[in-house]
């Protein structure tokens, strides 16, 4: 394992809030048309004897009262999954670098949804084999078919596929708002430190009560 050496810099110096809200932390807002996302919630991360297990039931459920919310109002929901062939031809160096893609072998029953977690007819799966939810599949031209500015990001974990769905999501011209509450990961450090630098550079991080509000208004203007 790579040892880093530890420097003093500016943000060591001072308070980290003041120091990023020099050049971070605007508000991009919510647009008027959004899709929610559920990232990755398969089964093994809510296995307790899979390597991936995480604890991340309360993310879950507050994705579930979103997920709710969001088909009451008629606004999109979709979900992604993870999918390779045996022995992993398909994950490039994104399987040679982590030691538990092939819990996600075609399958492989942690790739199933977890329990309380239904997908509707007609709602969207998007299968991946990497990180974002943008790479390497129709998620992009699929939101703007559809009209879609905002995408409500929920799942798993949020220092690995949402970090980098947040990442793309901003660079493809669409509004990343990341559910507080709705996100999980496998330990709060790597959690708290992604969702500062997600609401600093690239979308707006808000409470799960912030996204019912405003799910709440999209059923009325429906």
């Amino acid at each position: 394992m790579t040892t880093w050496r530890r420097s003093s810099s500016l943000s060591e110096q001072e308070d980290l809030a003041a120091n990023y809200q020099r050049a971070f932390g605007k508000r991009i807002g919510y647009g008027e048309r959004p899709a929610l996302i559920l990232i990755d919630f398969v089964q093994a991360y809510f296995d307790p004897d899979c390597a991936l297990y995480a604890g991340v039931d309360s993310a879950l459920a507050s994705a579930l009262r979103l997920q709710k919310a969001a088909r009451a109002a008629g606004v999109p929901v979709i979900y992604t999954n993870v999918v390779y062939t045996p022995g992993g031809a398909d994950g490039g160096r994104f399987w040679q670098k982590s030691m538990t893609l092939q819990n996600f072998e075609a399958g492989s029953p942690m790739g199933r949804w977890p329990d309380g977690l239904t997908v509707d007819q007609g709602e969207l799966v998007i299968t991946k084999q990497y990180p974002s939810a943008f790479f390497g599949t129709s998620l992009a031209s699929t939101l703007a078919s559809m009209g879609v500015d905002t995408l409500i990001h929920t799942g798993l974990s949020t220092s690995g596929c949402v970090r980098a769905t947040c990442v793309d999501c901003c660079s493809h011209g669409f509004i990343p708002i990341i559910a507080r509450e709705a996100v999980g990961d496998r330990h709060p450090g790597p959690h708290e430190a992604n969702l500062f630098d997600m609401d600093a550079k690239y979308g707006d991080v808000e409470s799960e009560a912030d996204v019912l509000r405003y799910l709440e208004t999209r059923k009325q203007q429906a």
